[in-house]
């Protein structure tokens, strides 16, 4: 795992096995992007390859070269500058972007003008808008600011904010999961830990962090649109919340989240049965009630002053049963079904519901006890959305992968000794062990206890 490895880059090893695998790392990035302006037709992804190509190369040759540790350090950096500042400077002061960000951006000069993002009576496929209405905020910038000039051409760009919201949301759920000291539970009663914060631990995941921004994952969706990538931070930040017992504001993270796109929607009971095996059944109400009074506040003002066009341009659009098509047609299983007819429709939209259905009694069965568990399991529910879903793309496969790396990075563990407060983040990947506090009431707890019988010895406590 990428985490390890980082980790591990000064080990005898661990040296010995990166002197090989970040260069052919690099290489095989390189070879991907390179692929794209040979094979695509899209302006945007052509450039993005050029960039990125140079860019990855440059970083294989520099991690085979190098003496450590700047054999791992300097190819990272080559190559965030070569696939994420180069390319995203150029697009964006000459202009170019993927429909999605001149979707955005439209709909924010529409939200800021007429108070709803959509148009009454848009004829082409361009004039949709198939998000809800939190996503037209991140086209304001550009409603304000005009377009005169390099300063506002940059700021305006909605691929700015949306890289700023998910950038902002990494960092914040590091900031969660770094927390040390008294921490009380949702339910009542105190709970006090001492050595969360392994020294290198943020190292540890800036260097993570860095080679995933840097990756096609995220460097490709980040410069050309970057339109789920603002999803994609908001729900680890709702994880990091859910773990450490903070209800309310997981909810309110939850509802920015389910108001910017409705594939946002599946975080919300995986959260809430997190919090639920996690803190017990009233937190997770709370959570529950919190995002969805959230979701429909930011929401209802433009359901309420243009029904028919939401309901056309956010469900029936992107799903294929629009007036128009939707230019989302990936080769994926669900779109191949929906191509034969409408039988081949209503086929995929059922193989989607029992998707949807399984991972639900998943939740209910096996509800997840720890971070690295909720985002698996959310993972796996939007990849069996997106490949079943009657429409669909690629790139949305990115947030998945996005999820699971995450969560294998910023310090994930169970809920009983490493992210839920009795123990240390940083020490499950460091090697250590941290120390519990003493309990007030029943002396001190070994550190190394199973998390299930911390959960049943905390709702023994709340009982009493």
């Amino acid at each position: 795992m990428i985490t390890w490895r980082v980790e591990r880059e000064n080990s005898g090893s661990g040296a010995r096995r990166a002197s090989w695998w970040w260069p052919v790392g690099w290489l095989l990035a390189a070879g991907w992007a390179a692929a794209f302006p040979l094979v695509s037709d899209v302006g945007t992804h052509r450039v993005w390859g050029v960039c990125a190509a140079f860019g990855y190369t440059a970083a294989a040759v520099a991690s085979r070269v190098l003496p450590r540790p700047r054999a791992v350090r300097v190819p990272v950096v080559l190559a965030l500058a070569g696939a994420v500042v180069l390319p995203l400077l150029l697009l964006v002061l000459t202009g170019q972007a993927q429909s999605e960000v001149d979707v955005i951006e439209r709909s924010g000069r529409l939200l800021y003008a007429t108070g709803t993002p959509y148009l009454d009576a848009p004829r082409r496929v361009e004039e949709y808008t198939p998000y809800l209405p939190g996503m037209a905020l991140l086209g304001i910038p550009r409603a304000l600011l005009g377009e005169h000039g390099w300063a506002a051409r940059y700021f305006g760009d909605a691929r700015v904010w949306c890289a700023a919201v998910f950038l902002a949301c990494l960092v914040a759920s590091r900031a969660v999961v770094r927390q040390r000291g008294q921490r009380r539970r949702p339910g009542g009663g105190v709970r006090s830990h001492v050595g969360s914060h392994v020294p290198d631990g943020d190292a540890r995941f800036a260097a993570v962090t860095a080679v995933l921004i840097a990756s096609p994952v995220v460097a490709l969706p980040l410069c050309v649109s970057g339109v789920d990538l603002p999803l994609a931070g908001l729900c680890v930040l709702a994880i990091a919340f859910a773990v450490h017992g903070r209800p309310v504001a997981a909810g309110l993270v939850l509802a920015a989240a389910c108001s910017l796109k409705w594939t946002a929607w599946p975080a919300l009971p995986v959260v809430v049965a997190l919090l639920g095996r996690a803190w017990g059944a009233r937190p997770a109400l709370r959570c529950a009630g919190t995002a969805i009074a959230g979701t429909a506040l930011l929401i209802l003002p433009s359901a309420l002053l243009s029904p028919g066009q939401m309901v056309e341009q956010v469900l029936a659009f992107p799903t294929g049963r629009g007036e128009l098509a939707t230019p989302a047609t990936s080769p994926l299983p669900g779109r191949l079904l929906a191509e034969q007819g409408a039988t081949g429709w209503a086929v995929a939209v059922t193989l989607l519901l029992c998707g949807a259905s399984a991972v639900g009694v998943s939740l209910v069965l096996r509800p997840p006890r720890d971070a690295v568990g909720a985002a698996d399991r959310l993972a796996i529910g939007l990849s069996v959305a997106f490949l079943l879903a009657p429409a669909g793309r690629f790139g949305y496969l990115a947030l998945p992968v996005l999820l699971v790396v995450w969560a294998r990075s910023v310090g994930a563990g169970s809920v009983g000794a490493r992210w839920s407060g009795t123990g240390s983040a940083d020490a499950r990947w460091s090697g250590t062990r941290s120390v519990s506090a003493p309990s007030s009431r029943t002396g001190s707890a070994p550190p190394d206890r199973d998390a299930d019988a911390q959960l049943a010895t905390a709702g023994a406590g709340r009982r009493s």
